[in-house]
């Protein structure tokens, strides 16, 4: 149950990225929520690998190196989902930080 709501809020999460941020787009619902289970498969398997390997990076940065390694998994996830594109990185960019900043909020206000 509480994957299905991941799933749902992350679809709903990119339906919002792609009616605000320019440079993301979505095709419908179907391509939403096929997006929401690859970005949280790969958030799973993808996204610590990535961490790891850019850990220098992220510690000169001080964290902010993050930020990248969330727009390239945003991007993975477009390149596997038809339906599902992006103009280029900064698109990629802001879209995973909006879809960040939205599932965050969403679950945090769900489990209180």
């Amino acid at each position: 149950m509480r994957f299905l709501a991941r799933v749902l809020l992350n679809g709903l999460a990119i339906v919002v990225a792609a009616y605000v941020v320019p440079g993301v787009y979505l095709a419908g619902p179907v391509a939403a929520l096929v997006a929401g289970v690859i970005l949280g498969c790969v958030n799973a398997l993808v996204r610590p690998v990535l961490i790891l390997l850019t850990l220098p990076f992220t510690l000169i940065t001080l964290g902010l190196f993050i930020f990248v390694v969330n727009a390239i998994c945003f991007a993975l996830t477009a390149a596997i989902v038809p339906g599902f594109d992006l103009s280029g990185f900064w698109a990629a960019f802001f879209g995973a930080l909006l879809v960040t900043i939205i599932s965050w909020l969403v679950s945090a206000s769900l489990t209180e």
